[in-house]
């Protein structure tokens, strides 16, 4: 079979992987040129490889993708971040620091907060560690209700089914509440959570904050190299088994003729191909089914449900002389992981409020990476590298003005709630690239300036991904079209999920067809 995926994304590449592993003719077409999408690494500053977006991979390290594809073979290494987590003090206590050893972590939280919170923390663990487990479980195929159920049957439900369905659907502050007295663990766990998007106020966002349990087993990790050295595997992979990578070339259309899809780029080329696969964002894709002549009064009602929301947040890379100092932590705590630089909630509420109401937040909230302690061959000799990704940063804005009028000036912000943190940090930055919400659309496709493509809330998550009629990672209407990538289930993240589950999905319809076949004989 022939098959035409559409954008270079992870999850696109992914699922390209599997079917030209499984002996089909794939090319993947992307308009970009440069692979990977938000998972590609380039040269900002000299002798910097810098992350276009993601940087700290988690999800993937649990689905076995890795594995089954077999990319250490082609070149990719994880560095594993341990510490994970970080949270330094304004007041003069100890920092939190997260290990991946929870007795370690533990120890620190009772330095920081007290032995009673430590011991909170471990029920956390031992509670959400088998649930974080079974939610991975669940995102590693389609949300088909009869999978959810197998998913999390058989948890262990002491209170009963009810009151632990009620504790999954439950807000991420209402679990931290329940659980812990220390705000400033509660910040930091709804930090960490909240990097899935939604506040921990929305319902739903329990789980979000639970999969902190998830990094004992097995924590972030940082791809040698940069975020891009997974696009970079995947394409070797993917070359090795016949398959195709054609850049710089971007879909223009999306037509159903007759058993097969006509697929017309740019450039003027048109491919006939079986399967499509569409890695793009759900409504990169509905334009271009219009553009192929699909019906025009379906594709404008699911455009209308479809909510991308106002935008998540931006990123500011930065080149450094060295990395940030936290009074009282050493580097081997603090520069290894994610470095939580938050206080408490309300400046996490504060800043979505903002976002929501479309303005900039009275004070950013700030998630320094500095994987250079980790990975040297990412930054210039004597010289270090981070981003700070700051949330929530609204894509437009109520006055009207343009971002690229608070661009530097927000930068400036960023790098100034880092600096109150890690006193000289702002010193020490030699050069800068900032990424607004509006850069991160232009660049990299993101509508929006959604890192998650269309909103992680409770109503389009699972099996209303993106909605109800897509969740199937199918287009009612256009047989034989796949679609994966942040906007459908799980959702957003590097987590190659969903290319797996369109692959599988493919391979599985084949199989059916053929059967079928033999059976009219």
């Amino acid at each position: 079979m022939t098959v035409v995926v559409v954008g270079s994304g992870h999850n696109a590449l992914v699922a390209a992987c599997y079917l030209a592993r499984a002996g089909h003719a794939v090319e993947v077409l992307e308009r970009d040129e440069v692979l990977g999408g938000a998972v590609s690494t380039v040269e900002r500053f000299p002798g910097h490889q810098v992350d276009r977006g993601s940087s700290a991979h988690i999800m993937i390290r649990h689905t076995g993708i890795i594995e089954e594809l077999e990319l250490a073979r082609f070149g990719l290494r994880y560095i594993d971040c341990d510490p994970w987590g970080f949270t330094p003090a304004h007041d003069g206590r100890a920092a939190i620091v997260f290990h991946r050893d929870l007795e370690s972590t533990c120890a620190s939280i009772t330095q920081a907060c007290g032995a009673r919170e430590a011991e909170a923390y471990r029920r956390f663990v031992r509670v959400w560690g088998p649930r974080s487990a079974r939610v991975m479980r669940a995102f590693g195929g389609a949300p088909t209700p009869g999978r959810l159920v197998r998913s999390f049957w058989g948890l262990d439900a002491p209170r009963g089914g009810s009151a632990l369905s009620r504790e999954f659907l439950q807000s991420g502050d209402a679990l931290l509440d329940a659980s812990f007295e220390d705000e400033r663990l509660k910040a930091s766990l709804a930090w960490f959570g909240a990097q899935s998007g939604p506040p921990m106020s929305e319902p739903g966002t329990a789980s979000m904050v639970g999969f902190a349990a998830l990094m004992h087993t097995l924590p972030p990790g940082r791809a040698v190299g940069g975020s891009g050295a997974l696009t970079a595997a995947l394409v070797a992979r993917l070359r090795s088994d016949g398959g195709v990578v054609t850049s710089g070339d971007a879909v223009s259309a999306l037509h159903r003729d007759g058993d097969r899809w006509q697929v017309r780029t740019v450039s003027g080329r048109s491919l006939r191909a079986e399967i499509v696969v569409a890695g793009a964002h759900v409504l990169t894709t509905l334009d271009l089914l219009r553009d192929g002549g699909f019906d025009g009064e379906v594709l404008d009602d699911w455009r209308r449900r479809i909510r991308v929301g106002p935008g998540i947040g931006m990123v500011v890379r930065v080149a450094t002389g060295s990395l940030p100092s936290y009074p009282g932590s050493s580097t081997d705590e603090s520069a290894h992981g994610l470095q939580f630089l938050v206080s408490d909630r309300t400046q996490l509420r504060r800043a979505h409020g903002a976002a929501v109401a479309g303005e900039l937040p009275p004070r950013p909230v700030v998630l320094a990476m500095s994987f250079s302690a980790v990975d040297p061959s990412i930054a210039a000799p004597g010289e270090h590298q981070l981003s700070l990704w700051a949330q929530w940063h609204p894509y437009r804005l109520t006055d009207g003005s343009d971002w690229a009028a608070h661009a530097e000036r927000e930068g400036d912000r960023i790098i100034a709630e880092a600096d109150s943190y890690a006193p000289g940090f702002a010193d020490s930055v030699l050069r800068r690239h900032v990424q607004t919400p509006v850069d991160l659309e232009r660049e990299l496709g993101l509508i929006g300036g959604n890192v998650m493509h269309v909103e992680m809330s409770l109503d389009q998550m699972m099996l209303w991904r993106p909605l109800p009629e897509l969740s199937g990672q199918r287009v009612p209407g256009a047989p034989w079209l796949y679609l994966t990538g942040a906007s459908t289930h799980p959702g957003g993240g590097v987590s190659g999920a969903s290319g797996r589950t369109a692959a599988a999905l493919a391979l599985r319809d084949l199989r059916r067809r053929r059967f079928s076949r033999w059976r009219g004989r």
